[in-house]
């Protein structure tokens, strides 16, 4: 009896051992997992090609662009700001000789208001062009604005100065003209002749630019022609000088290609 009740317990106790070996390697199947190899999903933008005509100064071209990043408005405006504005905005009076400073002393307001009329159309025509929106050609415009409204100021000036020579003095800008054109007659005349000598070295002739000064100081309206040189080759020359203008160079051409996946040209001799 005794023998039977050990036989019946080993039997139990090999039987949970059997058991409890299988477990682990069951719950190992069911817990692991496989990770399928990740696809990328997002396809590749191929480039819409479409074609934009502009001219160059010998070129006739035709640019491949991708209108996926460029509209064709884009393009255009971007061109206008590249090429066609490259160029003085503003229209205003060369003053030259006595005929033109008494022109420009009597019509001095209308002068100033079609200046205005100038200032707001140019204004408004970059404002409103649409360029490509790369921080390249976003910041050559707001460049061409700031020189806008620079050439503006100066040439307003430069009109009033004209009629009274006192204006240049509100501006700090080339003030060894503005203070000789608001001083004596000794002191204006110094820096006109000055200024004469210094023309007459970039001058091809220029001892026909010194004969000219001298005619004129002898003149009985030496002082007009003092002002009309120091204010037009004078102040004025140098006040443009410090317009800061957008440089229209090699890598504005070559970012303005770079928009194109490729250009065909066709070009004159030149």
């Amino acid at each position: 009896m005794r023998t039977a009740i050990l036989s019946i317990l080993l039997l139990s106790f090999l039987s949970c051992k059997k058991e409890n070996q299988s477990t682990p390697g069951t719950t190992s199947a069911d817990t692991t997992q496989v990770s399928a190899p990740k696809t990328d999903t997002i396809a590749t933008a191929q480039p819409k090609q479409e074609i934009f005509n502009f001219g160059t100064e010998l070129c006739d071209n035709k640019g491949y662009f991708d209108s996926n990043k460029y509209s064709r408005k884009e393009l255009e405006d971007t061109y206008k700001l590249w090429f066609e504005l490259s160029g003085s905005l503003l229209d205003t009076p060369f003053v030259h000789n006595l005929k033109d400073l008494h022109e420009i002393r009597n019509n001095k307001d209308q002068i100033l208001a079609k200046l205005d009329k100038d200032f707001t159309e140019k204004k408004n025509q970059i404002m409103n062009l649409n360029v490509v929106n790369i921080p390249y050609w976003q910041d050559i415009k707001r460049k061409s604005y700031e020189a806008l409204v620079q050439s503006y100021e100066m040439e307003k000036i430069q009109i009033k100065a004209y009629s009274d020579p006192s204006i240049l003095l509100k501006n700090n800008a080339c003030s060894n003209y503005s203070k000789a054109l608001n001083s004596t007659d000794e002191q204006m005349f110094a820096e006109w002749k000055k200024l004469r000598e210094s023309m007459s070295k970039n001058n091809s002739d220029p001892q026909r630019i010194i004969n000219q000064f001298n005619e004129q100081l002898n003149s009985a309206d030496k002082r007009d022609y003092a002002i009309i040189d120091l204010i037009t080759f004078g102040w004025g020359n140098c006040a443009n000088d410090k317009v800061q203008r957008v440089s229209h160079d090699e890598k504005m051409n070559n970012e303005f290609n770079a928009l194109f996946i490729k250009i065909d040209s066709e070009c004159d001799e030149p």
